[in-house]
């Protein structure tokens, strides 16, 4: 069976928005398809934020990956995060979630990015593992957010 990477378009919208759905019901985020879906179409429609790949085995999707795009100092030039990456239940354990790093980092020189970093649950041992195995390191920092009043 054959993995396979499509960019994501506008038409592929309900798809992505049934996976995010999926992913946020998983991971235990909360999900408001409004805006969801605002914050989807615009990454989807301005390559400057980054790209969403749709993940297909033999032509048929079973997940997705976004990438975003920053610009750093320290990393000297553009990095990107790895914003999401979701495989649905019943294709994972088959290298998949491998491939599609692995995918990204291939594509990642020619976006001309310098770094990629993700973020993983503290709780989630398996997914820290995994990350470890397929080449991330832990930092010696901490990932901290605030929330921005719109």
């Amino acid at each position: 069976m054959e993995t396979s990477f499509k960019r994501a378009e506008m038409s592929d919208m309900e798809i992505l928005m049934e996976f995010i759905r999926e992913f946020c019901e998983v991971d235990h985020h909360p999900f408001d398809d409004f805006s969801v879906r605002v914050a989807l179409t615009k990454i989807v429609s301005d390559d400057s934020l980054g790209r969403v790949w749709l993940i297909q085995r033999n032509s048929e999707a079973i997940g997705y990956i976004v990438l975003t795009f920053g610009y750093s100092l320290e990393y000297r030039g553009r990095e990107a995060v790895i914003d999401e990456i979701y495989i649905r239940e019943s294709h994972r354990g088959r290298g998949i979630g491998k491939r599609a790093i692995e995918f990204v980092e291939e594509v990642s020189p020619s976006l001309e990015i310098k770094a990629l970093h993700l973020e993983v649950e503290r709780e989630n041992i398996a997914a820290q593992y995994f990350y470890r195995k397929v080449g991330f390191e832990d930092q010696d920092s901490y990932l901290m957010t605030k929330w921005i009043a719109t």
